[in-house]
């Protein structure tokens, strides 16, 4: 009998170790699988980290582009340029924000007030063409036409922009500047907001009011750091560091 009870010993013993082995292989198995699965993951992640930095890179070469044509725009404008050269600067100035507001004209293709329709759209793209031609005093007429006709018009924050940019190029600082501000004011959730802060910042800093320029600039850096606004306003900035004002 006690040959026996050695012998159930020790076969239960070598059943035991078998089992508890097996169980080992299973946890190292699913460990595995689950560092596998983490390591996909992560490529996963650095992919649309990759993706999401290289999409922001382009919005911001293309806004310091429309902002470097801007300005070549208004020193032609203000040496008296031949307005073929200008229209030309201006057409290209405003290709990429040309492409940006498209998504809105199309939004707004319904009419004023959602009510069917595209009498506002093409008011507006009217309005836009004559600013990209150069003919900036008739965009300023045509945006504020619009403006009085469909003030309800899903279009009407990307107007009021647009009138300020044609006073800007114009040099008509102050009333850019309102201009600007009633985006600001009137139209807080429009994607034209941070865009229309820098261009008050702009627009005080041409008017030499440095305290405000630099209060407007900061704001914007601060508030918008990771956009192409909030670049160019550290930008401008930096350059009124470096003017001392």
């Amino acid at each position: 009998m006690q040959i026996k009870l050695n012998d159930l010993d020790t076969r239960l013993a070598r059943i035991e170790r078998v089992v508890a082995n097996q169980s080992l292989l299973e946890l190292a198995n699913q460990s595995e699988a689950l560092r596998t699965d983490l390591r996909a993951m992560h490529n996963d992640v650095d992919q649309l980290t990759n993706s999401l930095e290289a999409i922001r890179k382009q919005q911001r070469d293309l806004y310091a582009d429309l902002d470097r044509r801007m300005k070549a725009l208004e020193l032609r404008g203000g040496a008296g340029g031949g307005a073929g050269v200008a229209a030309g600067a201006a057409a290209g100035a405003a290709a990429g924000a040309a492409a940006g507001d498209s998504g809105s004209a199309a939004a707004g293709a319904a009419g004023d007030s959602g009510t069917p329709g595209s009498d506002d759209k093409a008011a507006y793209q009217a309005a836009f063409g004559l600013l990209k031609d150069g003919q900036y005093d008739r965009a300023i007429a045509a945006f504020q036409k619009f403006l009085a006709a469909y003030p309800d018009s899903q279009l009407a924050d990307n107007a009021q922009y647009w009138l300020g940019e044609a006073y800007y190029v114009n040099k008509s600082f102050p009333e850019a500047q309102a201009a600007f501000q009633r985006v600001v004011d009137k139209y807080p959730q429009s994607r034209k907001r941070p865009d229309a802060l820098l261009k008050i910042g702009y627009c005080q800093y041409e008017l030499k009011d440095w305290g405000q320029a630099k209060d407007t600039l900061g704001k914007v850096a601060a508030q918008f750091s990771d956009t192409p606004a909030g670049h160019l306003a550290q930008q401008r900035l930096d350059k009124m560091a470096a003017e001392q004002h």
